[in-house]
């Protein structure tokens, strides 16, 4: 029987989709002398779905007993220009309706301990990558092996392998098989097969970071521009969490207002850490303060950062996207490090607008820190490194206001 190493034959030396022709059809044949097998590819105009109808007909005086195989085959490295700060699954993948999405990476495959469904009548297995994909897509109910082989170089492949069909001598049986290979465009993907826009990963915040990403969508369709869409995204999320950060920001700006009674406490107490500390306890709940406040609007927007963080680097709508100026795609870092460099400034900014540690080693940390999370953000899409940007300077907003409100209250108390 013709295998994939078997030479097929074109029928024609060149083909072309014409102006106006929808699909083009393209026919390879083997004939082994046994048997005849003829695979028929069908492209569609604007689509990345590839058709593949397999036709085999029995030469043989008996009958004869086979079955169709279909895989896609890649290396075990990451795909060209990844980065470690953008980091996305690469590798094999199985969805059936049972188990769900399952990744299966190299190692295991390597290793021999990949776990993922066998047999099946529903479902598809892919490959993918950064931003791509290649899926063999079989027709539900249609029985089949999946299998996942690791081969010699560092060369992995994933396939499926129909159910034994026995055919009569001198009779042709055909088999039908659809072959995507394209861009992981989850609207797209969610048509062609259950669970295959599953493949935009967005990690363990998936439950944040998908609704996230329509969100944006909603805004892009609506702004026309993805830079905007994300500042837009911006204003929404700080809405979200405005009384939040505000009673976060009135406990810091509390804590300003008393700076001077703590720089007491300090020359007073400075020498005994034991004794300072009960009596800065003592001082924040004569004046009803929690100290920890301040690391609330942090904490909370954690989630929201990381889920956002996942939507840019996965989403191959936000590809090439550009902004204004400089900016021609977000989801690659800055190229002239401005964003990074605005953002590291927005926290100096900020920084200031807080009340100066106690402790002399928070008090470094705290310069220390606007820097070292510029440099870090150097790294960082530059759609990613905009929502941070822009929600900083909502924030200093926030705060100097909220800062001003108490400082007007202090000195009216003391007239």
């Amino acid at each position: 029987m013709p295998n994939h190493r078997t030479v097929f034959v074109a029928d024609q030396a060149e083909y072309r989709l014409a102006d106006g022709q929808q699909t083009l059809e393209v026919r390879l044949t083997a004939d082994t002398g046994g048997a005849q097998v003829t695979r028929t590819y069908t492209f569609h105009r604007n689509d990345y779905v590839i058709d593949q109808r397999v036709a085999v007909v029995n030469h043989q005086a008996a009958p004869l007993a086979t079955s169709a195989y279909f895989h896609v085959l890649r290396d075990g490295q990451p795909p060209e220009g990844a980065s470690q700060f953008q980091q996305t699954y690469t590798g094999p993948v199985v969805y059936t309706q049972d188990a769900k999405y399952h990744k299966v990476d190299f190692e295991s495959v390597r290793k021999g301990k990949a776990e993922f469904t066998h047999s099946a009548n529903d479902g598809w297995v892919a490959l993918i990558q950064h931003y791509y994909l290649s899926a063999w897509l079989p027709k539900a109910g249609q029985v089949r092996e999946n299998y996942i082989e690791a081969l010699p170089n560092d060369l992995y492949r994933v396939g499926v392998k129909t159910a034994a069909i026995e055919i009569a001598p001198g009779q042709t049986t055909q088999i039908d098989m659809s072959l995507y290979v394209g861009p992981q465009e989850q609207h797209r993907l969610a048509e062609l097969s259950e669970g295959l826009e599953l493949t935009t990963d967005y990690g363990w915040l998936t439950i944040i970071a998908k609704p996230l990403f329509h969100f944006l969508e909603l805004l892009h369709a609506w702004v026309g521009n993805w830079g905007l869409a994300i500042i837009l995204l911006t204003l929404v999320v700080k809405a979200l969490f405005y009384p939040l950060s505000a009673a976060s920001y009135r406990s810091m700006a509390k804590m300003r207002v008393l700076a001077p009674k703590m720089q007491q406490l300090k020359e007073r107490y400075g020498e005994d850490k034991q004794r300072m500390q009960v009596e800065l306890m003592k001082l924040y709940q004569t004046e009803k303060i929690n100290p920890l406040g301040g690391c609330l609007p942090i904490l909370v927007q954690i989630p929201v950062f990381i889920a956002l963080y996942y939507a840019l680097i996965a989403s191959v709508e936000l590809r090439n996207a550009p902004f204004y100026g400089w900016i021609t795609d977000l989801s690659v870092p800055d190229p002239y490090f401005v964003l990074p460099i605005l953002m590291g400034i927005s926290m100096v900014v900020q920084s200031r607008l807080n009340p100066p540690p106690p402790d002399p080693i928070q008090a470094r940390v705290m310069q220390i820190m606007p820097i070292a999370f510029s440099v870090f953000f150097f790294f960082f899409a530059s759609g990613l490194v905009l929502y941070w940007l822009v929600n900083n300077v909502l924030s200093i907003a926030q705060q100097w206001r909220i800062n001003s409100v108490m400082e007007r209250e202090k000195a009216s108390v003391r007239r």
